[in-house]
C-alpha cells in the first residue's frame, strides 16, 4: 500500500471511530436531554399520543366532609387519534391545575408533569409491564387535597364580589390545602387548543389583560396584611412575656406620636381605645392601632421579625408543590417604622396563603404544618406510587400562647364590639369562628379603598379545628365587610352548613 492510500485509510478509520463515539454519546449520554428538546419533533408529536393522567380534587383524607371526588383535568381522544386536555370547571380550578398547552405548562400540570405524562422513574415498573402486555403508555393520576365544596364556594364568593382577590383554606392539623382560588382567572381549556396560531392569540389576550387573569393571587401576589399582623405582634408579646396574658393592660393613646418622627398615628376615625390603658384583648377586639404600634416598639424589630419568620415569613423556598412567592417582614432599625410594621403596614407583605397559615398555626396549638396540594399519585392500574405525609414546619408558639391568641381572635367575632361581629354573619357564633380583620393601606388607587383582609379558623371550641382560611380583596375596603363574608361562605361549604 503506498503512502497516499495509507493516509486515506487512516483518515477514514478515524472518521468512522469518531462517528461511532458520537452516535453512542447521543444514544447513551444525551438521550434524556435530546428527548426534552423543544425542537425534537418526534417527541413533540409523541406527547399527544399518550393518555395523560387525570388531576382529581379528592379532598383531604383527614377532613370531615370531603364529598365526592371531582376530575378537574383529563385527556380525551380526538378524531385525529391524539389526546387533548380538557378542564371541567376550568375557571374555578385554574389556579390549581394551571394549563397544559402544546408549548408550555403551568400549575400542577407543570409541577407533576413527569407523573402525569408517565415519564417519572417511579412509574418504570408499570411501564415495563406495558411492554409485555402491549398496553400503550399512560400517565399517572394526581389526587389533590382540594375539597370541591370549599373550592367552588371560594370561587363563587370571590367572583360575586367582583374585585381582584384570592382565598386559601387549610386543614390546620395536616397542612392540606382545601381551597386555593384566585379572581379574576382564566379558562385553561383555551390553552388546550392544538392550533399554534390560535394559542398565540389566546395567550397574548390574557397577558395583555389589565386584570392579570394569569396571576395566581393566592400564592404569587403579596399585599399588606394590615391589622391581621397583630396576631404576630400579640404572639411575640406573649412569647417574650412582655405581656402576661390577654387580660393584661397595655397603653393605647388616642394619638400616638411615632418615635423620632413628627408623624402621628391614630385609630380608625380617631376613635378612643377604652380608657387609654385597656386589656390587650380589648385592644385586639377593636383593632386599636395605637396600642399595637406602641407595643411593637417596646418588643423591638428583631423580636417581631423572629416571630414572623417562625410563622412562615421571609421564606423564599416554600412550595406546595407550586412555587409560593415570599411573604416579607424586613428587619427594621427605625422605631417609627417598627411601630407601623407591628400593625401590618410599612413594608409588610403577605400572600393569602400566608394569611391562612397564621390562623392555621394558632388553631393547631402553635404548630405550623407545611401546606401541600398533592395527596397521592396513582399509576393507571390504581396502585399507589406516592403519598404525601403531613410535615411539621415548626412550633411557632407554645400551646398556651396559641390558646391566648385564639381567645382574642374569638373576641373579634363573638364580642359585639369586635370588628367582625356584625359583618361575617350569624353562623360566626354557631360554627364558632375565631378571626382577625385587616384593612391595609396600599398606596394611591383609583377608588380610594384599602385592601380587605381576614384570617380565621373554625371550630374554635374544638380540640382540632378543621379549617383555617385567609382572604385578601384588593381595594375591597374594610376587611370585615369584604373579606370576612367570603371566608364564612368557604367554611360553611366545607362543614356542610350550606
Amino acid at each position: 500500500m503506498n503512502r497516499a492510500l495509507r493516509r486515506m485509510s487512516i483518515a477514514c478509520l478515524a472518521m468512522f471511530v469518531l462517528l461511532m463515539i458520537s452516535v453512542n454519546y447521543l444514544q447513551v449520554f444525551r438521550v434524556n436531554s435530546l428527548a426534552s428538546e423543544p425542537s425534537n419533533i418526534r417527541v413533540f408529536d409523541e406527547q399527544f399520543k399518550i393518555w395523560r393522567g387525570d388531576i382529581i380534587a379528592a379532598g383531604d383524607v383527614n377532613g370531615p366532609t370531603n364529598g365526592p371526588e371531582q376530575i378537574i383535568a383529563e385527556s380525551r381522544l380526538t378524531k385525529g387519534g391524539i389526546y387533548q386536555r380538557q378542564y371541567p370547571d376550568g375557571q374555578v380550578y385554574a389556579p390549581v391545575t394551571g394549563y397544559d398547552s402544546i408549548y408550555s405548562l403551568s400549575g400542577i400540570e407543570l409541577a407533576e408533569n413527569s407523573f402525569l405524562n408517565g415519564s417519572s422513574p417511579k412509574l418504570s415498573v408499570y411501564n415495563l409491564k406495558g411492554l409485555f402486555t402491549g398496553k400503550p403508555k399512560q400517565g399517572a393520576s394526581v389526587y389533590l387535597t382540594i375539597s370541591p365544596r370549599a373550592q367552588n364556594a371560594a370561587y363563587a364568593a370571590l367572583a360575586a364580589f367582583g374585585k381582584p382577590a384570592a382565598a386559601v383554606a387549610i386543614n390546620p392539623s395536616t397542612g392540606a390545602i382545601l381551597a386555593l382560588a384566585s379572581y379574576p382567572t382564566f379558562n385553561p381549556n383555551e390553552y388546550a387548543t392544538l392550533n399554534g396560531v390560535r394559542l398565540d392569540k389566546i395567550d397574548k389576550a390574557y397577558r395583555d389583560d389589565p386584570g392579570q387573569p394569569l396571576l395566581n393571587r393566592a400564592i404569587n401576589a403579596t399585599f399588606p396584611p394590615g391589622s391581621s399582623f397583630k396576631i404576630v405582634t400579640s404572639s411575640t408579646a406573649f412569647s417574650t412575656h412582655a405581656v402576661a396574658n390577654p387580660n393584661s393592660t397595655i397603653p393605647a393613646p388616642q394619638f400616638y406620636h411615632l418615635p423620632g418622627s413628627t408623624a402621628v398615628l391614630t385609630n380608625d376615625d380617631d376613635e378612643l381605645c377604652g380608657d387609654g390603658n385597656p386589656p390587650i384583648i380589648y385592644a385586639f377586639t377593636l383593632s386599636c392601632n395605637t396600642a399595637f404600634a406602641e407595643l411593637g416598639v417596646k418588643l423591638g424589630a428583631s423580636a417581631l421579625k423572629n416571630q414572623a419568620d417562625l410563622f412562615g415569613f421571609n421564606n423564599p423556598n416554600l412550595t406546595i408543590p407550586l412555587p409560593v412567592s415570599q411573604s416579607n417582614y424586613p428587619l427594621l432599625t427605625d422605631p417609627a417604622f417598627t411601630a407601623l410594621s407591628a400593625i401590618g403596614q410599612k413594608d409588610d407583605t403577605v400572600t393569602p396563603l400566608q394569611e391562612a397559615m397564621l390562623a392555621a398555626t394558632i388553631a393547631n396549638h402553635g404548630k405550623l404544618m407545611r401546606p401541600y396540594l398533592v395527596q397521592q399519585v396513582r399509576a393507571p392500574d390504581q396502585s399507589v406510587v406516592e403519598t404525601t405525609l403531613p410535615t411539621v414546619l415548626g412550633q411557632v408558639v407554645s400551646p398556651q400562647v396559641a390558646r391566648e391568641v385564639a381567645t382574642m381572635m374569638e373576641s373579634v367575632t363573638h364580642n359585639p364590639a369586635g370588628t367582625a361581629f356584625a359583618t361575617a354573619g350569624p353562623d360566626v357564633t354557631s360554627i364558632n369562628i375565631a378571626g382577625k380583620t385587616g384593612t391595609a393601606q396600599n398606596g394611591p388607587n383609583n377608588d380610594g379603598l384599602d385592601d380587605a383582609v381576614f384570617t380565621c379558623f373554625a371550630q374554635a371550641d374544638s380540640a382540632h379545628p378543621q379549617i383555617a382560611v385567609g382572604v385578601i380583596v384588593n381595594h375591597g375596603g374594610y376587611g370585615a365587610a369584604a373579606a370576612a363574608p367570603i371566608a364564612l361562605k368557604i367554611i360553611q361549604a366545607y362543614l356542610g352548613r350550606q
